[in-house]
């Protein structure tokens, strides 16, 4: 035992990079070590890792002939094992993964031995998926489980305690624990995993998918090598850290990876989930100059489409990734979108239903299946859906947020809450969870947590320019009329503020209640002002015209406008019961409001 871990910790030596983390002052090194890993994990089977440390190596200048790596030495037991390998890996590439298993039995070399294990590991999950697929009528849960785990877990436990496993094998072991749902342990081997092959790309991301948050990072001690640099800006993209994650990417592209796809789409991915849709289509057109084939992340770039109702844009891409793949999970999904877009809802579930029996634990197809239920007011599927996304990713805020949206169907605030909650702590400054948990506390009589969450909503930046309307009419039910005011006149400046013209049905609301309040003010002047503003609204039209009459009578009656203002608000320490926080508003200036 002790002779094959030398030997294991000999090879990993080799593959080690040199240099401390985020060192990359050598890329023919960083190239050479790409390439040879790239080779390494295909003669594994692990085509995953081999396509991108060759997607990564090809971002960089290509190598002399001389300095181009050596194949890897071939051991004794190599030689032995030589034949059967080659005839297993045969198989192994035409799927044929039993097969291939029973040819490789009793090998001794580590390549022949992960590979007769990742076959019957890899065999055990094309069973479990086909089982799967079948079962899965419009939504049964797919209780199948993969029967090859347990005997997996037992042999290569043994090798472990023996330290006879090497990077690939601890890799193989943590995937067989994570799908043991031995979660603590899995991470052990993952962080064992990236220490003693840190150049193996599927042992960093199997580690992303089980870290949850940053405090659990934090407590991870990982191989001080450049490659810790690509997992933490891909962790932090997960965790919704974008900053953190673009600067990472930024570093990584001055370091000499600018012509990266993956550090890319990666960049696309991140502006995606900060909602800056703008620059997210802007770098994902730039993508598909470059690798206009390319079919991954292209289900991220429709829902950019989609929320920005593309239809050509949308309809051409599915288009072509029908000509490039039609049965690839993320063709379905794009198509899928399509038609969601175009409201043919039962088409549109329908694909999202094939791109899960192409990939059962495909995340993003499980949610977008879940909006389209809800949109076909079929509540119980919607919520079959998204509790499957969360099963897969409990990490995915549209789940539980779509969760909350499908309790709130059935009147069931407390659930509701709790959903909202989860999506709220996943997405801290996203407005539109923020005004969904405020509408929750209103519905079970929170007022106090209701205004909390709509200020907040304000502050982090209202995506669709509600928090502040619903914070008014919060302070008329509790006839605060001053803070009510003034949140309005703020709404009114954050509208025209824009630069756009607005179709806001609320703006008319916000006029006819300042041209009230004025009114009781005896505000004669800003009362007619905004009653005018009134009647340039089919709503509010009437009762402009009747406040104009009344305000011209009183004046003709010798009425005064009054000096006795109610003092502007200042922003109070704390949120008080019955304040809300506005910072000092002037009076409103509607010389410059032209709708």
């Amino acid at each position: 035992a002790r002779s094959g871990h030398r030997a294991v910790m000999a090879a990993a030596v080799a593959m080690a990079p040199g240099g401390g983390g985020g060192d990359f002052s050598d890329l023919r090194e960083i190239k050479k070590q790409l390439l040879s890993v790239a080779e390494r994990s295909r003669e594994r089977g692990l085509q995953h890792s081999g396509k991108w440390a060759a997607e990564l190596a090809f971002a960089l200048e290509p190598l002399p002939l001389s300095e181009l790596p050596p194949p890897p030495a071939l051991t004794e037991e190599d030689a032995r094992d030589l034949d059967a390998y080659t005839l297993a890996k045969s198989y192994f590439d035409l799927k044929e993964y039993d097969r291939a298993a029973y040819f490789l039995r009793g090998c001794k070399s580590q390549k022949a031995y992960f590979l007769y294990m990742y076959s019957r590991y890899l065999s055990g999950e094309k069973k479990k998926d086909d089982e799967t697929v079948d079962s899965l009528g419009p939504l049964e849960k797919g209780q199948v489980k993969n029967e090859a785990l347990r005997e997996l877990r037992v042999e290569l436990s043994k090798k472990h305690k023996a330290r006879e496993l090497d990077g690939f094998g601890l890799y193989l072991y943590g995937v067989v624990l994570r799908k043991l749902d031995l979660v603590k342990e899995a991470i052990d081997v993952f962080v064992e995993a990236a220490h003693v092959l840190p150049l193996h790309w599927g042992a960093w991301l199997e580690l992303c998918n089980l870290i949850t948050d940053k405090e659990m990072l934090k407590f991870l001690s990982l191989p001080d090598t450049w490659m810790k640099e690509f997992f933490l800006a891909h962790i932090y993209t997960e965790l919704q850290l974008i900053e953190e994650a673009l600067q990472k990417y930024q570093s990584l592209i001055d370091a000499g990876f600018s012509k990266s796809t993956y550090i890319i789409s990666q960049i696309a991915v991140a502006y995606h989930n900060i909602r800056d849709i703008d620059k997210a289509l802007s770098i994902f057109n730039e993508l598909r100059k470059q690798d206009p084939y390319r079919i991954e992340n292209m289900d991220t770039f429709s829902n950019l489409l989609y929320v920005r109702s593309m239809k050509p844009e949308l309809s051409y891409l599915a288009h072509n990734l029908c000509e490039i793949d039609k049965y690839r999970v993320e063709t379905c999904c794009v198509i899928g979108n399509y038609y969601s877009l175009r409201s043919q809802h039962e088409k549109a579930a329908l694909y999202f239903q094939r791109a899960l029996k192409l990939n059962p634990r495909y995340l993003g197809a499980w949610t977008l299946m879940g909006h389209e239920y809800m949109e076909m007011k079929n509540t119980s599927a919607a919520i079959q859906a998204y509790r499957h996304a969360i099963e897969v990713n409990k990490r995915d805020y549209r789940a539980w947020y779509g969760l909350g949206q499908t309790y709130e169907i059935l009147k069931m605030p407390f659930y509701c809450l709790y959903y909202y909650r989860r999506a709220h702590q996943l997405r801290p400054n996203d407005s539109r969870m923020l005004v969904a948990l405020g509408e929750c506390y209103e519905k079970l009589n929170q007022l106090v947590e209701a205004k909390k969450c709509y200020w907040r909503a304000y502050a982090v930046g209202d995506v669709e320019k509600m928090a502040l309307v619903k914070l008014s009419k919060l302070h008329e039910q509790l006839n605060e009329s001053e803070q009510a005011a003034q949140c309005y006149i703020k709404y009114i400046q954050d509208i025209y503020s824009c630069g756009e013209i607005v179709e806001h049905l609320e703006v008319s609301t916000a006029f006819r209640y300042l041209a009230q309040y004025y009114f009781k003010c005896k505000l004669w002047d800003e009362a007619s002002a905004c009653a005018q503003k009134c009647c340039a609204f089919n709503d509010t039209r009437e009762e402009g015209k009747a406040l104009l009459r009344q305000i011209l009578q009183l004046r003709n009656q010798g009425e005064t406008s009054s000096t006795d203002v109610p003092a502007p608000l200042f922003l109070p320490a704390s949120l008080s019961a019955n304040n809300t926080p506005t910072r000092r508003v002037s009076p409103l200036n509607l010389s410059s409001v032209t709708p």
